[in-house]
């Protein structure tokens, strides 16, 4: 199943906006034409496959391929951290050698301080002392984000927070309410990848013209129906990661791989943009933390509101910020 869905062209997790025009103030697209049969039909489908694999967990088959999960993720487990801390420094020398980015690739800027500041971050996470210095380095350049780009923008990246926290936590030896860093990472992951879904719905012209220039991604389906398909996809997913062990490791595999096959696609800018997604993804991957059982139905439950939080929020505040019409 995971090889299967890899196999979705990658333009359902590339970010479109590294690629085409955007205008973030643009009226999106209007609700009655989002919440289409299309829309439903796969959602439902997305929660039915949630309560499949929380019953799948109980038995006997989940056990063996939460080990298996183990099994590959054995000699990566214990490193972590390490992972972490050193797709950290990898990501911002990249972004030191390009030069004029704040963190993501359509966030330009032409303070001459923000590259040597990326590099310094780079270095602070050679050790665990000044790993919370490179987190205060995050949050500032993301609090500069807001202030060059605006808040709606920004929450593309609520996952650069997880970082930051992360690195925090981990250099001070902390956790956050109960929540290991990791679990900071992962939620951050989860709420950035349901919060860019929206875009595909309420933004699929935005995507148009890549799909135009790769024709073979959309496999002869009507366009608008392909981002609705997409954007299921990617909210399920993220969903996932919030998810029991089986669910959330599962659908970091399937998300891991679709974020590497998008670069083949898409090239260095995506390989860079994305590469501390992908480490985190990885760090979910083989982690093995066991948690507290609910029953299965709660997930699709939780799944339904979860869309719900997001369609009104996105829709929502686009519309107090931008003065657009929600319906």
């Amino acid at each position: 199943m995971a090889a299967g869905l890899a196999l979705e062209p990658g333009v359902a997790d590339a970010h479109v906006k590294w690629f085409s025009h955007y205008s973030v103030p643009q009226q999106p697209m209007p609700l009655h034409l989002v919440l289409d049969a299309a829309f439903w039909q796969f959602n439902v489908t997305a929660a039915l496959i949630v309560l499949l694999l929380g019953h799948l967990e109980r038995h006997q088959l989940g056990a063996t391929i939460l080990r298996s999960l183990d099994r590959l993720g054995a000699g990566l487990k214990p490193r972590i951290e390490a992972l972490y801390r050193g797709g950290g420094a990898c990501f911002f020398v990249a972004l030191w050698v390009l030069g004029n980015i704040i963190m993501t690739p359509e966030l330009k800027t032409d303070w001459r301080f923000i590259p040597w500041l990326q590099l310094a971050m780079a270095i602070g996470m050679f050790w665990r002392r000044t790993l919370p210095l490179s987190a205060l380095g995050i949050a500032f350049l993301y609090a500069y984000g807001v202030y060059a780009y605006g808040l709606f923008h920004m929450l593309d990246y609520p996952i650069f927070l997880g970082i930051a926290a992360y690195l925090a936590l981990t250099g001070l030896d902390q956790d956050f309410f109960g929540l290991r860093p990791l679990d900071v990472a992962r939620w951050a992951a989860a709420l950035t990848l349901m919060w860019a879904a929206m875009e595909k719905w309420a933004y699929p012209d935005w995507t148009y013209p890549v799909l135009a220039t790769h024709p073979e991604i959309t496999m002869d389906l009507n366009p608008h129906f392909y981002m609705t398909s997409a954007g299921v996809l990617e909210f399920g997913l993220a969903f996932a990661l919030v998810c029991s062990p089986l669910v959330r490791r599962l659908g970091a595999l399937v998300l891991t791989m679709m974020f590497v096959s998008a670069v083949f696609d898409f090239g260095k800018i995506d390989a860079i943009g994305h590469s501390m997604i992908i480490v985190i993804l990885l760090g979910i991957l083989v982690d093995e933390k066991p948690e507290a059982r609910h029953p299965p139905i709660v997930a699709p439950i939780a799944y339904g509101g979860a869309l719900a939080a997001y369609v009104a929020g996105y829709w929502g505040l686009h519309a107090i910020l931008y003065g657009t019409v929600i319906w």
